[in-house]
């Protein structure tokens, strides 16, 4: 169990950071910004998914032999939700309506939130050595 909760956190590491600096600078480096952001749009109900079942899987994986990396993990899964149901609407909100200010001041946040996850989950993926 342990061996597969160090894959899960590797895998919420890497594919955060991933997503985070590649995916997202290759699609604005590669397609229009209109094309590249409503593609981004699209995409990130998926990444803030992956996030909350990789880090909640791993949690649950640890609960036992590391409740302390469990609870980071856990903190990742449950921090995400409002991430994906409120900040994320309320950013495509202020892009919509264009709000640019409400806009960086909202994105600013989620950028805050994932770098935090990406920590956290460093962290733990740390803690396995």
């Amino acid at each position: 169990m342990t061996t597969l909760a160090l894959l899960l956190v590797a895998l919420l590491f890497g594919g955060s950071v991933l997503y985070s600096f590649g995916f997202a600078a290759a699609l604005f480096s590669t397609l229009p910004a209109d094309q590249a952001g409503s593609t981004l749009r699209r995409v990130f109900p998926h990444f803030y998914l992956f996030v909350i079942v990789t880090a909640a899987l791993g949690a649950a994986l640890l609960w036992v032999a590391n409740p302390v990396s469990a609870m980071v993990l856990a903190t990742i899964a449950v921090s995400t939700v409002p991430a994906r149901q409120v900040l994320m609407p309320a950013i495509n909100a202020a892009t919509d309506g264009g709000n640019k200010s409400r806009f960086k001041t909202l994105h600013g946040l989620s950028v805050l939130v994932t770098l935090v996850h990406i920590a956290l989950a460093a962290w733990v993926l740390a803690r396995f050595v």
